[in-house]
């Protein structure tokens, strides 16, 4: 069975969804969403996705003082398990984390925190990583009027399929009436 290609989102007076008019046949696009558009049960998939280099794995290992053999020693890797360097979990933790940021948390006033990581197979250079978030809940702020936390799960998915890394995060928001982008410029 083939599955249709998806269809563009054109809002009822004819823009686009994502972008915001800011003059005649002029878009701004939208980075993220405000505390009332993150809704509990909505599920994000993050484009474009990224395929691992070596030098992201070299680079972060090296920014991050992880020098283990087991990501940046090629000879040393090809005697053990995997027979070639493991890609850093910093590495991959970076990358997925940072692909759901513009859609998930694009206009957050904090990151709030990060729960359950885990890394449940292995990344190698080139392996292409994907991403999708779920938004599990929501509340507004008890001791910031006009603001909101917002928890999510993260899942960082192979190309392939296989799921490599989850985690739940949550952030701070602004509550629409609330939202810096208008007067910002965004």
């Amino acid at each position: 069975m083939t599955t249709p290609p998806p269809t563009e989102e054109v809002a009822q007076d004819g823009q686009p969804s994502g972008y915001r008019r800011v003059g005649s046949n002029r878009y701004r696009e939208v980075v993220g969403f405000c505390y009332e558009e993150l809704l509990v049960g909505t599920v994000i998939e993050h484009r474009p996705g990224r395929t691992v280099t070596e030098m992201d794995n070299v680079l972060m290992s090296m920014l991050s003082m992880n020098a283990s053999p087991l990501h940046i020693d090629a000879a040393f890797c090809a005697e053990g398990p995997w027979g070639q360097p493991l890609v850093s979990s910093l590495v991959t933790l970076s990358i997925v984390g940072g692909m759901t940021a513009r859609s998930t948390s694009g206009r957050a006033i904090a990151n709030l925190g990060w729960d359950r990581i885990r890394l449940t197979h292995p990344v190698f250079v080139g392996d292409t990583l994907y991403a999708e978030s779920e938004i599990t809940g929501k509340r507004l702020s008890a001791s910031r009027p006009g603001q909101g936390i917002v928890d999510c799960r993260t899942a960082g998915i192979k190309s392939t399929g296989e799921v490599v890394l989850t985690f739940e995060r949550s952030f701070l928001v602004a509550t629409r009436d609330n939202d810096l982008h208008l007067s910002a410029g965004y």
